[in-house]
């Protein structure tokens, strides 16, 4: 396996990005939208590149604190009467990554209207956030069952409406000149809209190291986990186990790093699963299990877009497989799954039934060895690894629930509201 780990910027904010807005048809390309108009505003208005670039990855990501479905779908209709809890989420979250701070101001107030604001609009922030702001507002009146050539001009008279109100007059005036053409509208509706942005957005050719992918990987471990309390600490736990497995087995320090990477990224795909389905509190039905099932899926299918971490999106994704064929969704068999595979699936069962659930308390030491153990008896789960974990139980445990005890304390700490 490569020992040099790096990743285009672009490619990782973009599958990230994507990754928010899968959940629902009302949902999807959202924030990517969004980003697109804030580009071609910000390039008719002269906007330095790395402002640009700062705004354009606030636009990407500018839903971060909207931590359920059912948030960003009544978000998106216009239904929420304070618009600012997700913004000041969306804040702290970017802000423990210091080269994206900036873009997490402008996330704060992109929902400030223009007649809000004391400063002038040669703020760069002001300004900024009202591209944002004025972009966010736009693509939310989109129809989706309408086509985009027969709604736009309405579209646009609402914004221009709102001229000296929500929006300053300068940032409705860039809108108006860049929105003037059928091309603007059908490349905001575009299914190419991915590859437009990133092969020819304002994304500088950054390839970042493990330590900053590292650094994002948490920020989202933080968005999937944060969604619920029974879940607040589920991939801190599954990050550390994995990783400590992996280094007891004996896999190089820079694989130990990455699967700690796919530890914080293994869940990404309940994102798209509604929140009443991970906090029921009794079975799930056949219909809710078909739903769940899909998030597996749905965790390969972004991080398998960032390039350079295929390993990492098996590694993520396998987690649910089993070595007879009979796990889900892709029914790999052993020869299928590797070592880094392995070790996921017995930190993501181990670190699951440890933990409290919505249907029950987490379990003892007794019960988590019986169950761990009928699986690998069966041939379900790699043998190896499930005695790795029962030799080690009491440094691997204890570890685990250090890097849990500091991630509840963050989400209690920074997210009282929603626990």
């Amino acid at each position: 396996m490569q020992r040099q780990i790096t990743v285009n910027l672009g490619n990782l904010v973009l599958s990230l990005s994507d990754a928010m807005d899968l959940a629902s048809p009302l949902l999807t390309q959202h924030q990517q939208r969004t980003a697109f108009v804030v580009w071609e505003m910000g390039k008719a208005a002269g906007i330095p590149n790395g402002r640009l670039e700062t705004t354009f990855i606030a636009a990407l990501l500018h839903d971060i604190g909207a931590f359920s479905l059912e948030e960003k779908i009544t978000l998106r209709n216009f239904e929420v009467e304070n618009v600012e809890t997700h913004c000041m989420r969306g804040e702290i979250l970017l802000s423990n990554i210091p080269w994206l701070k900036d873009s997490s101001k402008i996330i704060r107030f992109h929902h400030k209207e223009w007649q809000d604001w004391e400063e002038s609009i040669e703020n760069p922030l002001v300004f900024e956030s009202q591209l944002l702001f004025l972009a966010d507002f736009l693509e939310r009146q989109v129809k989706r069952d309408h086509y985009i050539l027969h709604q736009h001009e309405d579209i646009i008279s609402q914004i221009k409406s709102s001229s000296g109100s929500l929006f300053h007059p300068q940032v409705v005036d860039l809108f108006l000149a860049v929105s003037g053409s059928e091309e603007f509208w059908l490349d905001l509706v575009s299914h190419r809209l991915y590859s437009l942005l990133l092969n020819e957005g304002p994304f500088r050719k950054i390839e970042i190291e493990l330590s900053d992918i590292s650094l994002i990987s948490e920020l989202f471990r933080n968005i999937i986990d944060f969604r619920s309390r029974f879940t607040s600490t589920h991939s801190s736990g599954v990050a550390a186990s994995a990783s400590m497995l992996a280094r007891l087995f004996g896999l190089a320090e820079t694989e130990v790093r990455l699967m700690e990477v796919a530890g914080n990224l293994h869940d990404i795909g309940k994102l798209a699963v509604p929140n009443s389905i991970l906090e029921k509190p009794a079975s799930l039905t056949t219909e809710e299990m078909a739903i769940m099932k899909s998030h597996t899926y749905y965790t390969y299918f972004v991080v398998d877009t960032i390039g350079g971490l295929q390993q990492i999106a098996e590694w993520a994704a396998y987690h649910h497989e089993r070595l007879d064929g009979s796990g889900y969704p892709f029914h790999c068999t052993a020869k299928e799954l590797n070592t880094g595979a392995r070790i996921m699936m017995v930190a993501d069962m181990f670190t699951a039934l440890a933990e409290d659930r919505p249907y029950r308390k987490g379990m003892n030491k007794e019960e988590i060895i019986r169950i761990l153990k009928q699986f690998s008896d069966r041939h379900l789960l790699d043998d190896r690894i499930v005695k790795l974990l029962f030799e080690n139980y009491e440094i691997i445990l204890p570890q685990a629930m250090e890097k849990q005890a500091a991630a509840r304390e963050f989400y209690e700490k920074q997210f009282p509201a929603i626990k």
